[in-house]
């Protein structure tokens, strides 16, 4: 039966329904499908094939008719979607409607229609279909952006939101037997594949006076530079050049500066930031971007304008980044000079005139990155003199100064110190460019005044909220550190005339005290108080070198300060908190503020300041050593150095020679120097040669060039050790091993080995240029080569003596530590025999008798026979025992029992106890009253 017999009989009834019957019995009537509703669930069987041969027919008359006819049953058959596996012929039959615009307007519907399905999802039928009809979907969908090229501002804008529904897929009405539909994401991926991106960019140019057309095209890119696949084809087809140029056009609602910008951001994050920048980089776009700050930033009322303004301003700060961006040709720099300033610095440039900031959070963060382009402008010399014009550092110190209570000020309290610390951190970068203006403002002073007030005790909370005020809440050592890093700047420039009027304004006085404070204070922010320190030592560090007076000035206080630092914990020197660089900068104070005065050398040296380096360089930190060393060298011209450096004690009893050698094995096992494993020579003509120097073939070189050989004594610590035991004296170093000696002998011979390297280097260049010397030369030349090998060889034949003496001597301590075991064992031997004698003579009567006797018998051919006339004999021994144990007639008592001693003797008042009626030895009783005597009557 048939759909319409079958609705026939149902009387129009709804599916589902129950039909009633005349009989009592109702039976059931399953619902039946109309013929609409199951023609919307599957797809009619078409012939797409003869509707492309339909459509590329131009000779019959009624044909546009039967064209547009077919195209719309196609629409009605595919009203749900399109599968996957017609795509390729119905985006043919797209691409033909299109090319029949021109000529018959008729078919702007027929595209239309078809684009507005291409906006559902694509359909599949098995799993496998979007892997198999990938490419087929690739070329349909990059065939959209080429349709962009139709003069149709009614099918572009259809393009851009079947572009844009890609990304907001809705689920089909209704589910379609036997199909599902595609991955959300099979479209998006699709369209990388087919590379649209690229030709909606290039669509761009085909809408120079379309508004409308614009925005949509703009909106496309939006969506499509959320993936880095699409960005990459955008910046091949210059996007961002061509995004940017047109900025500034009209647009009364405000969307295409909001989505070109975004578009921008995109850009910059996903792809090559080089490449946009390089792109960006013209003075085209950027007279149109500072057009578009200077408009929002005099405009900007509400949030959303404030926001994109700052928008613009990061993107033009990281095109200024690029040296070759014609910041300063287009304008742009005297702008955003003027705006960075206007607040702090009146002007009369009508762009300001009546401008003010409020303190919301935008215009807030509009000031900070105003001083951060600064900076970066700064880095292009010709920008100093734009500000010089813009009186840029008098705009920034009137942030250093201590906040004024009672005034008036347009940010609040956080908001405030955020400035304040970013305006100093400016000044770092800014005022050693402009040396004359810092003089001028009188930068010393201000800054000294501000760390006056940091180091006073004055309330004041800091928030320390910022990234520049890390560290500082509650206290003011984020400003202390900004002040300190400015003047630290300002000191390494080595201009003499701030130097000294740093110095005459008791800079170096002033600091140690800082530097004393903060060590009483015993502050838990621990890093940055470990910062602010490092930059105290290193700016007095740059204020006494190579100045005696200002090294007195410095003073024992200086040194007491060098001296507590020294004496730090080594554990915290891992800690990762900034204990390295303080190290660091307390060795250089040491170099730049005390050696050179020989008052401080000497207080240093008394203060067992010697001692704090060695433990230093015993600590074996490869990056302190140098420096160490280095100033071991200096400090042993002073004659009292010697006495301090051979008394100090590592370790293990370790002397200063000792670790000195130890490093220097160390040092040559890093550089792959040949030695052996006594640390023998082993090539007498090369002694001291590096594995880098074996790999590098020397090469001729100009004479004001150093070699190999000669940088080498730059690159490591050999030359500063042997400089250092060679003003200790090789011959009278205390503590050293047999190996330790065989060392010294190659560094005694350090110099002479590295002449001889040196040499036989210039024999090699003057070989290698194939010049000939004379006769004489050669002769010379030879005779060095020769006697630097000779010494090799005498060298390494003294370390083979020692080695061989310290063997033998090795082998006679042997033979003693034998010896002396053997003896060890002979006695352990005699003390048993003589304890199984004792047990035998205990155990066994008859051995006892024997053993007897034999002692009597020893005893008595001892004594002396022939006895003097009239002398009596006194027998010692006692007769009749069975002992033999040697036994007289004295008894000896080892303790008296306390029953006969009545207890301890040592009362302090024995004197009154008196003696018990029963006599026997003294014991302790009651205290006896004593009586008093009657008193004599005295005559009158």
């Amino acid at each position: 039966m048939s759909t319409r017999e079958a609705a026939a009989t149902t009387e129009a009834q709804e599916p589902g329904s129950r039909i009633k019957s005349s009989s009592p019995r109702q039976i059931p009537v399953v619902g039946v499908v109309t013929e609409d509703e199951e023609a919307q669930r599957t797809f009619k069987p078409m012939d797409l094939n003869r509707v492309i041969r339909l459509l590329e027919e131009t000779d019959k008359d009624d044909l546009e008719e039967k064209q547009i006819k077919s195209v719309k049953k196609l629409m009605e058959c595919y009203q749900n979607g399109f599968p996957l596996r017609d795509l390729a012929q119905i985006f043919k039959i797209l691409n033909l409607c299109a090319g029949k615009i021109e000529n018959q307007p008729r078919f702007i519907e027929s595209a239309y229609n078809i684009l507005k399905l291409c906006g559902l999802p694509f359909l599949k039928k098995k799993a496998s279909d979007e892997i198999t009809y990938a490419e087929d979907t690739a070329n349909s969908i990059a065939l959209l952006g080429d349709l962009m090229k139709i003069p149709s501002s009614e099918l572009r804008i259809q393009i851009c939101k079947c572009i844009v529904d890609f990304y907001h897929a809705e689920p089909p009405k209704k589910h379609i037997t036997g199909y599902q539909q595609a991955s959300s994401s099979y479209k998006i991926q699709m369209a990388e594949v087919g590379g649209l991106a690229k030709t909606m960019v290039l669509s761009l140019a085909l809408l120079e006076n379309q508004l409308v057309e614009k925005l949509w095209v703009l909106k496309v890119l939006q969506h499509l530079s959320t993936s880095e696949v699409n960005c990459t084809l955008m910046m091949e087809a210059q996007a961002a050049s061509g995004i940017c140029v047109h900025l500034n056009d009209p647009d009364p609602s405000g969307q295409l500066l909001f989505r070109s910008s975004e578009i921008l951001w995109n850009l910059l994050e996903k792809t090559s930031k080089e490449e946009i920048i390089q792109q960006l980089s013209n003075l085209e776009c950027l007279l149109t971007l500072k057009e578009v700050f200077k408009n929002l930033f005099m405009r900007s009322f509400s949030h959303y304008d404030r926001q994109l303004r700052n928008d613009i301003l990061v993107i033009t700060t990281i095109i200024a980044q690029n040296p070759g961006a014609p910041m300063i040709e287009s304008g742009f720099t005297r702008d955003l000079i003027l705006f960075a300033t206007f607040n702090e610095v009146k002007s009369q440039n009508p762009l300001v005139k009546g401008l003010k900031l409020s303190n919301c959070y935008e215009d807030f963060e509009l000031k900070k990155l105003l001083f951060n382009i600064i900076v970066i402008l700064s880095k292009d010399l010709p920008t100093v003199q734009l500000l010089i014009d813009g009186k840029v550092l008098l705009a920034l110190f009137t942030y250093v100064k201590k906040p004024e209570k009672h005034k008036i000020i347009e940010w609040s309290a956080a908001q405030y110190e955020e400035l304040q610390l970013h305006a100093i951190a400016t000044l770092s970068s800014l005022a050693p460019l402009l040396i004359e203006e810092y003089m001028l403002y009188q930068g010393n002073a201000r800054v000294l005044a501000f760390l006056e007030w940091c180091e006073s005790e004055e309330a004041f909370f800091s928030h320390g909220n910022s990234f520049h005020g890390t560290g500082g809440r509650g206290n003011k050592f984020a400003q202390m550190r900004y002040s300190l890093r400015l003047l630290r700047a300002m000191v390494y420039l080595e201009d003499e005339t701030i130097n000294e009027d740093l110095c005459e304004k008791g800079t170096i006085q002033q600091l140690t005290g800082i530097f004393k404070n903060i060590i009483k204070s015993n502050d838990k922010e621990e890093a940055i108080v470990l910062e602010i320190q490092s930059d105290i030592l290193l700016i007095l560090s740059g204020l006494c070198e190579d100045h005696v007076p200002r090294k007195e000035i410095f003073g024992t206080e200086g040194v007491d300060i060098i001296l507590h630092v020294m004496k730090t914990d080594p554990k915290k020197l891992q800690s990762g908190l900034g204990y390295n660089v303080l190290l660091f900068s307390t060795l250089d104070s040491i170099w730049c503020c005390i050696l050179g005065c020989y008052p401080l050398e000497d207080y240093f040296l008394e203060k067992e300041g010697i001692f704090l380096l060695l433990d230093l360089l015993a600590l074996n930190q490869k990056k302190f050593c140098n420096l160490i060393l280095g100033i071991m060298v200096e400090f042993c011209d002073n004659p009292k150095t010697t006495a301090h450096v051979n008394a100090w004690r590592g370790k293990k009893g370790q002397t200063a020679a000792s670790l000195l050698i130890k490093l220097w094995r160390k040092e040559e096992e890093e550089l792959g120097v040949k030695r052996d494993k006594h640390g023998k020579i082993i090539d007498t003509k090369k002694p001291l040669f590096t594995s880098f120097q074996e790999e590098q073939k020397i090469i001729p070189l100009p004479a004001n060039c150093p070699t190999i050989a000669v940088m080498d004594v730059a690159e490591n610590i050999r030359a500063k050790i042997y400089a250092v035991l060679g003003k200790l004296d090789f011959e009278n170093l205390p503590g050293l091993s047999a190996e330790d000696f065989v060392t010294l002998c190659i560094i005694h011979r350090y110099l002479d080995f590295k002449i001889g390297e040196i040499w036989n280097e210039i024999y090699e260049e003057i070989k290698l240029e194939k010049l000939r010397p004379v006769t004489t030369d050669k002769k010379i030349l030879e005779t060095i080569t020769t006697a630097s090998e000779n010494i090799g060889k005498m060298v390494a034949s003294l370390q083979s003596e020692m080695i061989e003496s310290q063997a033998r001597q090795d082998v006679q301590n042997e033979q003693k530590v034998y010896a002396k075991i053997q003896a060890t064992h002979k006695q352990r031997e005699l003390a048993n025999k003589s304890w199984q004698n004792f047990l035998a003579r205990t155990s066994n009567a008859k051995t006892l008798k024997k053993a007897k006797r034999l002692q009597e018998k020893a005893i008595e051919s001892s004594r002396y026979n022939e006895q003097p006339p009239n002398t009596i004999f006194h027998q010692t021994d006692i007769k009749g025992l069975n002992t033999t144990v040697l036994s007289g007639r004295v008894v000896t008592v080892e303790s008296t029992p306390a029953q006969l001693m009545g207890g301890p003797l040592a009362d302090t008042d024995i004197a009154l106890k008196k003696l018990p009626i029963r006599g026997g030895a003294l014991q302790r009783v009651k205290a006896v009253k004593t009586v008093d005597e009657p008193k004599k009557s005295i005559p009158t």
